[in-house]
């Protein structure tokens, strides 16, 4: 943790009661903003808060794909928590949606994501990361329009797992939908991870400066 942050959870005290999209303030239990490391270097990206997201308020927690992501961020060193935590203890990285809220039957509509954009993207402006994690096709789309020089209906996720994308400003590393993510596919992206992104030392700059 930053050594001027106080809080994984929501750590730049966004709207937690935000009213934007009235259909998602019925459904939702909680805005479910960021969680992790201000000086992190890397931010992983969802589609939306889970049910066990919204219920605990923090993302990737409380179920199977929140445990998968945990684990993977164990074995890469970003978590020093156990899988099943509620609240891990993250370093050097950050978390979050494209969307805050959750709708139990349908996901986000296009309205709903341009109507979030702005936390997202005063959050990434904010972390200034050096690569982004899209978990999902909806998420690399959305992703490929602000920060890469393609289109986004050229990206295929499963195609691109693991791999690493130049944009701009920014690298970006896919990653397939974590409950439908096969174990192979969790250890070809830690393996990428490692072998292609740390071995160009991310972890030496701005984000372990203050470990």
């Amino acid at each position: 943790m930053d050594a001027h942050q106080d809080t994984f959870e929501n750590p730049f005290s966004m709207d937690a009661e935000c009213t934007n999209c009235a259909a998602l303030c019925e459904t939702r239990s909680n805005v479910v903003h960021g969680y992790g490391d201000v000086g992190a270097e890397f931010v992983f990206v969802g589609e939306m808060p889970t049910e066990s997201a919204d219920a605990a308020g923090v993302p990737f927690v409380g179920d199977e794909a929140g445990e998968r992501l945990q684990r993977i961020l164990g074995e890469l060193g970003f978590a020093r928590s156990d899988p099943d935590t509620l609240e891990p203890d993250l370093q050097n990285v950050f978390l979050t949606n494209l969307t805050r809220c959750r709708h139990p039957e349908r996901p986000p509509s296009d309205d709903e994501v341009a109507t979030c954009e702005p936390y997202l993207n005063a959050e990434i402006r904010m972390i200034n990361p050096q690569l982004i994690v899209p978990i999902g096709q909806r998420a690399l789309e959305e992703l490929a329009v602000e920060y890469t020089t393609r289109r986004p209906d050229s990206f295929d996720v499963d195609e691109e797992h693991a791999t690493t994308i130049r944009g701009r400003g920014f690298e970006l590393v896919p990653m397939v939908e974590l409950d439908r993510q096969t174990d192979a596919q969790t250890e070809a992206f830690v393996e990428h991870m490692v072998e292609n992104v740390f071995s160009r030392d991310y972890r030496q700059t701005k984000g372990r400066q203050s470990r």
